[in-house]
């Protein structure tokens, strides 16, 4: 019997850091396959779990459910016939929901000795409000489907601040172990414990799904029409609408609480297209990715410069997820991540080439192939 443990979160939430953790202190001496399920053009994390010892299949064409059933069901019976796990852990995309992933994984279950051990989700503790409010249907389904939530960030949260978030997480989520104390304080029996409550919830979890999931896997999806303003073109469905012009008036501007800074740019993504997130879409209806192989080698100035860009401005889009691996001038290598009003840069190991991506919506691509030298 392979367990399988699906480790879910929106974008940034910091899934491939509790992933480490997992790997480094809690399936210590097991048999791990990492899948991977990247929204986006080009794969970014595949490369840095590798190092773990991780066999990675990564898989770049949007959700698992609704456009890589059939791929996703391949790979996982292949990686329990060629490796023979003990256990396998799937990474959805970001912007995947934890009952489609589920629903894929449950399928697999009749050509495969396997069985859900976990549906661990992370969310970030200091946009926990921000993202409910603004891409509820995604974010919902991964709190509310989840048997482990783990808060992430709590560590620069008051008090104050990560109970409210807990309260958000419980009202949709009554049942689910809520893991809020900071990671670098949790020890192996901790963890162990939220996930032993995890696996008692899943016979529960899984009765919930055959109940309720109905047309959603089934592909009878429903399109909900945008008008002129979120006109669907291209593969993607990008909205094309600018910031400001779509609705024909000012977006507010949440502070405070909304991002967790003082200082919030980000704008209320349901006014703007007219509908809220809260049906049956799926995620390539209202999220752009936009990722690109670089050669270009990279001054601190100029790198500088596009992370705050991207993370601190409007100016090429709604950017909800951006990272990358870029060659610098004086030869060294360095990653970047980051979130709204946040960002990371690093040093990093040389690769083939410079890729980046970004993930968001409305994203200016023009202005972005100038912003990263392209």
């Amino acid at each position: 019997m392979t367990k399988v443990d699906i480790i879910s979160g929106f974008l940034g939430a910091g899934k491939t850091t509790f992933i480490r953790q997992l790997i480094d202190q809690v399936f210590t001496g097991e048999k791990l396959v990492l899948i991977e399920n990247e929204f986006g053009e080009i794969g970014i994390d595949g490369g840095f779990l590798k190092d773990a010892g991780i066999e990675v299949t990564e898989m770049n064409s949007g959700c698992i459910c609704c456009t890589l059933v059939g791929d996703f069901s391949k790979a996982l019976k292949k990686v329990i016939e060629e490796y023979q796990p003990d256990r396998v852990l799937i990474e959805p995309s970001g912007v995947g929901k934890l009952s489609d992933v589920a629903k894929a994984v449950e399928d697999v279950k009749e050509d495969a000795d396997i069985e859900i051990a976990g549906r661990i989700t992370v969310v970030d503790g200091k946009k926990a409000k921000m993202y409910m409010k603004n891409f509820g249907e995604f974010f919902k389904d991964q709190v509310k489907h989840a048997s482990v939530i783990v808060v992430s960030r709590t560590q620069m949260m008051s008090s104050e601040k990560v109970e409210e978030c807990v309260h958000l997480l419980r009202e949709e989520n009554k049942e689910a172990a809520i893991i809020s104390t900071p990671w670098e304080e949790l020890g192996k029996e901790a963890i162990m414990r939220a996930l032993e409550h995890s696996e008692e919830l899943n016979d529960l979890l899984e009765h919930h799904d055959h109940d309720d999931h109905g047309e959603i896997c089934g592909h009878e999806h429903h399109h909900h029409e945008h008008g002129e303003c979120c006109g669907h073109e291209g593969h993607h469905h990008e909205h094309h609408h600018e910031h400001g012009e779509c609705c024909g008036h000012e977006h507010h501007h949440e502070h405070g609480e909304c991002c967790g800074h003082e200082h919030g740019h980000h704008h209320d993504h349901e006014s703007c297209c007219g509908h809220d997130h809260h049906g049956h879409h799926h995620a390539d209806e209202v999220f752009t990715s936009w990722g690109r192989e670089t050669a270009h080698k990279y001054t601190d100035e100029e790198l500088d410069y596009l992370v705050k860009a991207l993370s601190e401005t409007d100016a090429y889009g709604t950017i909800l997820r951006s990272k990358g691996i870029v060659s610098m001038a004086d030869g060294s290598w360095r990653q970047f991540d980051l979130v709204p009003e946040e960002y990371e840069v690093r040093e990093g190991q040389a690769d083939y080439t410079g890729r980046v991506c970004v993930i968001g919506t409305a994203l200016k691509e023009e202005e972005l192939s100038g912003l990263f030298h392209i």
